[in-house]
């Protein structure tokens, strides 16, 4: 007999009906059962019927699957066979199967939702074992009903008759529902009156055609949804959400639809219709479906495909396209349950509610393509949780506790890296508590606690104070600090499988630096055993510390500081007619005398400092806001640069400012930084000879990635991940191997 041993993304994604109807169809004896690793499957037959039915395997495998190792080993015979046989879940001390992402609505339950001859006609929770809820309802591993927030819900018998059926679609399919047995949606007004309707689906859809604003519970969390060609409705939103200008996602009911609203790719058409149903930023068409206040002075525009049969149902009876954004106020994390929504109703008119537990919060995911491969700029909903490998497998049980902004953990299972969903920035009490409960989530399915727990170097960092308080409860944890810029590095890295020395180029807004300064524009000559910085920008002070932060004009203010002294006064440019003379003599005081004024090397600060010298702005809504402007300034057709000069590793950006306080065109000025910052990084390139690698939230400025690609072809990238502070938590997991404790 032979036992066999498959790991991956094969529980809950149809494996083991798979392997049932694969093995009657080859006259096999034997059974197959989920466990804690992944699926495991007894085999009575001859080496040869064996072999042909693992290349079956790897052959027909389920669309949803992934198959990491496949491990044949010959065992006694433990009883007789009279056939093959789906059994019950087995325990296993070691916990490491791959736990598999919400998946958007299959093309065959869309058909079976609006058929009018189909008992789940328009049930708007169908599902199939193709697709559906995953990540968000699951409680432990291993990957079955009872262990899912479906196990509420008792199956009908014409539900249990499909689930026990092997021919069907639906046969083990855990997240199995209809009319009679599974979830029911309601509706509330924001005082908490349920509306009674015989169509509640009908009376939300009519609220959000009349300008109202709707919170809608979907997979991972609720989505704040009004008429996105509704101009008033769309500015009642930003109001009562305080969100003024960072763009909104907009979703749509098919491709068509989207074609008519942004200009794409066959390769964006191809990740917008994939079965993630992710937020991909697009080429903004001029349209008059979408208002302006949408993506407001942007070039592009996120937008996804309906993916749950609610989002479905509620778009075809709307006819129109609709604003979709996380439901949370700024810092805040994302409503999962009534009492949550509840404390948002503010902002909301009308909620449409179900009663399908969410276990685990998951955001959309958003990304984009640039020369034809897709990046990240956020990793959640159907891609979460992140599978990533380490160099090597450890025996460490390493819990990586990320950055302190758009925050993410993880943890280490053998040879790989269990990273969280996206979970935000930890600006506010019940954002920390939010962070916390994703710790809790791994340490219970994957029944770990860490021997080993990684964090970043800043002692402000809610992330390090976290790590100190699991040291404090338990003394025999090491406890590990990692640079912030050398994680972004080792992120890319990781997902490259590099052992080499490498040229790191680590741009990002703000990270603590070795020196205790306030480190953003670094290139380290580095591996996996260490780092030495080789150059930097030249340091420059963020007046009023984090409130330069958010106003770019105070970072302009002090690079004219430094060239002008002064003379500062006598200057006409938007930056100084942005200040009064009494707030210029003051931030010139604290600038002489360093209050409050931090040391900062940042790169994303440079782009600020441009973006506020040129007028394009002085006070920032939303991090990464500069940048996003700056990219719809640039112009493809300007080749030239900024002179600049680097002298021992230390690049003075006060040249190049004062070449752009003389350019007259904003467009000529805007394209030439870009150009400027390229040709910077080729000339590091070109004088360390060592691959080149990417990391920093600075490389998703599309533009610059472009421009970089173009100079530099064979630059190495984190593709198909993140390069902002999420890919942190991954960067510190890779550190840890190598690291000694501190």
């Amino acid at each position: 007999m032979f036992c066999i041993e498959i790991r991956g993304i094969v529980q809950g994604v149809g494996f083991r009906p798979f392997i049932y109807n694969l093995a009657t169809s080859m006259g096999l004896k034997g059974e197959v059962s989920n466990n804690g690793y992944g699926v495991l499957i007894l085999l009575d037959a001859t080496q040869e019927k064996v072999d042909k039915f693992i290349r079956n395997i790897g052959e027909n495998r389920p669309p949803l699957s992934e198959i990491d190792s496949i491990k044949i080993t010959r065992t006694k015979k433990s009883k007789p066979f009279e056939g093959f046989s789906i059994e019950m879940s087995k325990s296993t001390k070691l916990l490491s199967s791959k736990i598999p992402s919400d998946i958007a609505m299959c093309s065959e339950c869309e058909s079976e939702l609006f058929d009018k001859t189909n008992r789940r006609f328009e049930y708007p929770f169908i599902t199939c074992t193709n697709c559906g809820p995953r990540f968000s309802i699951i409680k432990n591993l291993p990957y079955d009903r009872k262990n899912t927030s479906m196990d509420e819900f008792v199956m009908c018998q014409e539900c249990l008759n499909e689930y026990k059926n092997p021919k069907d679609r639906r046969y083990h399919a855990e997240t199995i529902g209809c009319h009679k047995c599974g979830a029911k949606l309601s509706l509330f007004d924001n005082s908490g009156k349920k509306i009674e309707s015989k169509n509640i689906i009908d009376e939300a859809v009519e609220a959000i055609r009349s300008g109202k604003i709707v919170a809608i519970k979907g997979i991972g969390g609720y989505h704040l949804v009004c008429d996105a060609s509704n101009d008033s409705a769309v500015k009642l939103l930003r109001e009562r959400k305080q969100r003024p200008s960072k763009p909104f996602g907009v979703m749509v009911k098919d491709a068509e639809t989207a074609k008519s609203i942004a200009i794409m790719s066959v390769k964006e058409q191809e990740l917008l219709n994939s079965n993630r149903r992710p937020i991909v930023l697009l080429q903004k068409r001029d349209s008059d479906f979408i208002s302006l206040h949408v993506a407001p002075n942007m070039s592009q525009i996120g937008l996804f495909l309906a993916y749950t049969p609610l989002h479905h149902l509620v778009l075809q009876r709307l006819n129109r396209p609709i604003v979709a954004t996380s439901a949370n106020i700024s810092d805040e994390p994302l409503c999962k349950n009534y009492d949550e929504i509840m404390r948002l109703s503010s902002v909301w008119d009308f909620c449409l509610e179900h009663n399908r537990e969410i276990v685990n919060s998951c955001d959309d995911s958003v990304l984009f393509v640039e020369n034809e491969k897709i990046f990240m700029l956020r990793a959640s909903r159907g891609y979460a949780p992140f599978y990533l490998k380490l160099p090597h497998k450890t025996d460490k049980k390493i819990l990586a506790l990320g950055a302190n902004q758009k925050s993410t953990v993880a943890i280490t299972v053998e040879d790989s890296v269990v990273l969280s969903p996206y979970i935000g920035d930890l600006g506010s009490l019940s954002s920390v508590e939010h962070y916390k409960a994703h710790i809790e989530t791994l340490k219970r399915i994957y029944d770990f606690t860490p021997d080993v727990v990684v964090c970043d170097k800043h002692p402000n960092y809610e992330s390090t104070k976290y790590a100190k308080e699991l040291k404090a409860e338990n003394e025999e944890i090491e406890l590990l600090h990692v640079g912030h810029h050398y994680a972004h590095i080792l992120a890319t890295i990781g997902v490259n499988s590099i052992t080499s020395k490498v040229l790191g180029v680590s741009f990002d807004g703000t990270g603590y630096g070795d020196d205790g300064n306030l480190w953003g524009g670094e290139f380290f000559v580095c591996d996996l055993e260490g780092y030495e910085r080789v150059g930097h920008f030249k340091y420059f002070k963020l007046l009023g510390g984090e409130r330069a932060i958010k106003e770019p004009r105070r970072v302009a203010l002090s690079l004219l500081f430094e060239i002008y002294g002064d003379e500062v006064f006598k200057l006409n440019n938007p930056t100084i007619n942005s200040f009064s003379s009494s707030e210029i003599n003051t931030l010139y005081t604290a600038y002489k005398n360093g209050l409050n004024s931090p040391l900062s090397s940042s790169c994303g600060r440079l782009f600020d400092a441009v973006a506020s010298i040129l007028g394009v702005i002085q006070i920032c809504s939303y991090e990464g806001e500069s940048g996003l402007l700056l990219e719809s300034l640039h112009d493809e057709n300007i080749l030239e640069c900024y002179k600049f000069s680097i002298e021992d590793g230390e690049i003075d950006f006060s040249q190049i400012v004062k070449q752009i306080l003389d350019e007259k065109d904003i467009h000529v000025a805007v394209s030439k930084f870009f150009n400027t910052i390229v040709e910077i990084i080729y000339l590091m390139h070109k004088k360390y000879d060592l691959p080149l690698v990417l990391g920093g939230g600075v490389f998703q400025n599309r533009v610059l990635l472009r421009l970089i690609v173009r100079k530099i072809p064979d630059v190495i990238l984190p593709e198909m991940f993140v390069s902002n502070d999420s890919a942190i938590a991954y960067g510190q997991a890779v550190a840890a191997l190598k690291l000694k404790t501190l």
